[in-house]
């Protein structure tokens, strides 16, 4: 056995099922003993490395299971940064896989050499390097293991072509471990009871986290019983039913004027697994100091990193949440949500006002009355992903897949990951025009793959989000190096093998809807948007 054949008989020994690569000749071992379990190991062959880390990251976020990149050394292992850099924004179990330059060569500045501890120290939660193939098992089964415990994110693996290429011998393949879980101490059940039964006015901010865990149950149990209000950290709308009385929107780009009120009345926050990111807080602005904080995560330095809390109980959410929940008392506390409720309802209900002929609010409408009830949404960077965030109601858990780290260039190769994590479920992908030039080649992975996703590019010609800072910035007018010439997007679908469709109306998109979804492979609709109708909240007087 080489170390190519110890990498893969460990994944399979791990349950790993799934892996998206493009190919490199630097690890040619992996890539033959992949080959020889092509029916154990579904590789996705991608047309760039940032949608192999892409689509390995959102398969992890579907999966709640490590998604697996393989990349080669240098170029590979840059264009593959960006998904490591979101796994890490967005805590998900990610392992990316480099091939390297011979260990011989190694700190010479060979072909293609970077030092990868170096580039991703910061990004990732460990680099791993085995010496030799006898390590290789070790190292990968701790890669798998590091990724989902505590904190989940990414790991990189580094992998001398010498290291995958020699004999590792009778490899020992460690086995599959449970994840450890933390839990929480009597004396923060206890503190934490009496936090809550004393608030006026609570609010539980619901995190990334209540996705990895499969912790629904226990959040909406705790919110039932507690009385508390709860608001959807930045694109973690699916932790919460949004149909439940007790959800009072999502916390993202900008505040509308009931959560400016709802936090001003607010007297506790708990922060319910997330990292309370610079979005979620209004760039760090909340919570307050003169309002209680409880801080429920399993990784200490995320409940050291920003303002202290009142309690930080470092543990996993699920436990925690059903052993708080156990030592409240029975109540009837949730009154104080019904008016904050109603301005979510309303909100929701209210139309924007558009300048163009494609409404997005009518889109999304219409998305959602005829999306399966096995969904993912799938959006990414962009002011166009706002109204998905103001008017899709997200019900079921694991339903959204929209990047916290605002990268552009997620969408379409995370669709196909999403896909792949969950066959059964109807996957759509919103993307800007600039977002589908980075990464929209991917649709052809998803054709030569089979794997059917829909993909629905909104094309203002522009960036359009720095146009609204530039906007904002330096006022109407004032608008450089954002315009983007785009290309017939629908055309281009066909070209890669997709049906494809453009609609300029609004009325053009039912019916090309219905025709993407009943088409049995990889649909694409282009809708032709106003610039002005940047925002879901009003449009840009450009």
């Amino acid at each position: 056995m080489n170390g190519g054949e110890a990498l893969v008989a460990t994944l399979l020994a791990h349950g790993v099922d799934t892996a998206f690569c493009v190919p490199g000749e630097s690890y040619l071992a992996v890539l033959e003993a992949l080959r020889v379990n092509a029916n154990r190991i579904r590789l996705i062959t991608n047309r760039h490395e940032s949608g192999a880390s892409y689509g390995a990251a959102v398969y992890a976020r579907i999966a709640r299971r490590p998604g697996i990149a393989m990349v080669t050394r240098g170029p590979g292992a840059t264009n593959a940064s960006i998904g490591v850099h979101c796994a890490k924004q967005d805590s998900l179990p990610l392992v990316l896989f480099v091939g390297h330059v011979p260990s011989h060569e190694k700190g010479r500045e060979s072909f293609q050499e970077i030092d990868y501890r170096l580039m991703f120290g910061a990004m990732a939660k460990a680099v791993l390097e085995p010496s030799t193939p006898a390590d290789v098992a070790r190292d990968t089964a701790r890669a798998l293991a590091l990724a989902t415990a505590g904190r989940p994110g990414p790991v990189v693996v580094v992998l001398p072509e010498d290291v995958t290429e020699g004999e590792a011998g009778e490899a020992h393949i460690p086995p599959a471990r449970p994840r450890p879980s933390a839990a929480p101490t009597p004396a923060a059940l206890a503190e934490a009871a009496r936090l809550i039964a004393r608030a006026r006015a609570p609010i539980a901010i619901a995190g990334e986290l209540v996705n990895f865990e499969a912790a629904h149950g226990a959040l909406a149990a705790f919110v039932d019983r507690a009385g508390v209000g709860v608001v959807a950290a930045f694109r973690c709308q699916d932790a919460f039913d949004n149909d439940h009385p007790a959800y009072l929107g999502h916390f993202g780009v900008g505040r509308a004027p009931y959560q400016r009120k709802l936090w001003e009345s607010c007297d506790l926050v708990i922060a319910v697994g997330n990292r309370l990111d610079a979005i979620t807080t209004d760039d760090y602005r909340v919570p307050r100091d003169d309002q209680v904080l409880i801080h429920i995560h399993p990784e200490p330095t995320v409940l050291a990193d920003g303002r202290t809390a009142d309690l930080a109980i470092a543990a996993d959410v699920g436990p925690s949440l059903a052993a708080i929940t156990a030592a409240l008392p029975a109540g009837t506390r949730g009154g104080w949500r019904v008016a904050y409720r109603q301005g979510f309802e309303a909100s929701r209900a209210e139309g924007a006002k558009v300048m163009g002929r494609i409404d997005m609010a009518a889109v999304v409408a219409e998305i959602a009355a005829r999306i399966a009830p096995d969904h993912v949404m799938v959006s990414e960077a962009g002011n166009f992903s706002g109204w998905v965030h103001r008017y899709f109601p997200f019900r079921r858990p694991s339903s959204q897949a929209a990047p916290m780290a605002g990268a552009m260039g997620w969408a379409v190769p995370g669709a196909i990951g999403a896909k792949l994590a969950r066959p059964g479920a109807e996957v759509i992908a919103l993307v800007g025009d600039g977002g589908f030039g980075m990464t929209g080649q991917e649709i052809a992975t998803a054709v030569q793959e089979g794997v059917n996703v829909t993909v629905i590019v909104c094309d203002n010609g522009a960036y359009g989000t720095i146009l609204a800072h530039q906007h904002r910035f330096a006022g109407q007018g004032a608008y450089h190096g954002v315009k983007l010439r785009s290309p017939d997007f629908a055309a281009l679908g066909r070209a890669y093998g997709a049906a494809a469709w453009r609609v300029e109306t609004t009325a053009e998109f039912a019916p090309a809807f219905a025709a993407a979804r009943a088409h049995d492979g990889p649909a694409l609709i282009h809708l032709v948007i106003d610039v002005r109708d940047i925002s879901a909240y009003g449009p840009l007087a450009v």
